[in-house]
């Protein structure tokens, strides 16, 4: 997969005055090809589309296509693709700021992503949070967490738990539990979708979209 095509955008913006980029879920381990109709990807869609509607003009939205399926341990494959999309969007509008949504390990490369310094706000939703994750590159950025309290398959506890680290780090970091959501975030899928649009636009009204 060349640089080019790990930035896939939805929304085009002229000129670019900001970005929001999509992550979607996937796997800890897989090196088969990731695809665009995977139900990780197509799970994503629905928030593209609301963040779309609400931003104003001058912001492009847009996704991270991953190479492969999985994490896939120190390899850190969706991390990769996320910095790869960035450098792409950086040398098609230059120098700014971005907004990155990630859910379950896309939230996980999301978090991570901050250390590139256009990124200047994430919205992880039910992001995969091992134990030892970095924390330092959200120092001086907005992170916004939110996690159903039902969820099986990432733990809402360690998403607390890294958002207090974070802020003792100096990000400007909250969590919020969902009460009854699950990690498709099927149940209620219509609030998630709204809400998640509303973080957006709070992200990019509270710096991360001023130049």
């Amino acid at each position: 997969m060349t640089g080019q095509s790990a930035l896939v955008t939805r929304r085009a913006a002229d000129p670019v005055g900001a970005a929001v980029l999509f992550l979607h879920g996937g796997m800890e381990n897989g090196t088969g090809p990731a695809g665009r109709w995977q139900l990780a990807a197509l799970r994503m869609r629905p928030f593209v589309r609301a963040a779309a509607t609400a931003v104003g003009e001058g912001v492009l939205v847009g996704e991270v296509r991953y190479r492969v399926r999985g994490w896939n341990g120190a390899a850190a494959d969706p991390l990769k693709d996320a910095l790869t999309a960035l450098d792409v969007l950086a040398g098609v509008a230059g120098d700014v700021p971005v907004v990155l949504v990630g859910h379950s390990m896309g939230g996980r490369a999301a978090l991570r992503a901050a250390c590139a310094p256009q990124v200047r706000g994430v919205l992880a939703l039910a992001p995969w949070c091992p134990d030892g994750e970095p924390v330092e590159q959200l120092r001086g950025k907005d992170v916004v967490v939110f996690h159903g309290d039902r969820d099986r398959i990432t733990d809402p506890r360690a998403s607390q738990a890294l958002v207090e680290r974070a802020a003792a780090a100096g990000a400007r970091a909250s969590a919020t539990l969902v009460p009854g959501g699950d990690h498709a975030m099927l149940r209620h899928a219509g609030w998630w979708h709204r809400t998640a649009a509303r973080a957006v636009t709070g992200l990019l009204s509270s710096g991360a979209g001023a130049r």
